[in-house]
């Protein structure tokens, strides 16, 4: 029967790298130490420097998901804040019409029939 490989947890992965990458011991004595070949070490290793850029400064789906939303609410609020800039406007208007039309006496009014 064939072996299981076994899996480490990405913590487990972290600390070996990040011992690797002190190099106060030996990828041997670190292979030892922890249980998984030197070569296992050595690709973790470089996995973690590649990660490296993206660990502090990477947003998560969730994050992205989030900042999409804001941007598209402050999109919505600007479209009805203009809406609203508008309607104002236009009641406005349509008031000083009806003031104007209940304050000036219609034609009827000015010319009586004869």
């Amino acid at each position: 029967m064939g072996a299981v490989r076994k899996q480490h947890s990405k913590e487990f992965k972290a600390r070996v790298a990040v011992e690797a990458l002190k190099e106060r011991k030996t990828l041997s004595e670190l292979a030892s130490e922890f249980g998984v070949p030197p070569v296992q070490i050595s690709q973790w290793k470089r996995q973690y420097l590649e990660a490296g850029p993206t660990l502090f400064g990477a947003t998560t789906r969730r994050e992205k998901a989030q900042e999409e939303l804001v941007n598209q609410l402050y999109q919505q609020i600007g479209q009805l804040q203009t809406e609203l800039e508008w309607l104002r406007k236009k009641g406005k208007e349509l008031s000083r019409r009806s003031a104007d039309d209940r304050s000036s006496p219609s034609d009827a009014e000015h010319h009586p029939s004869m």
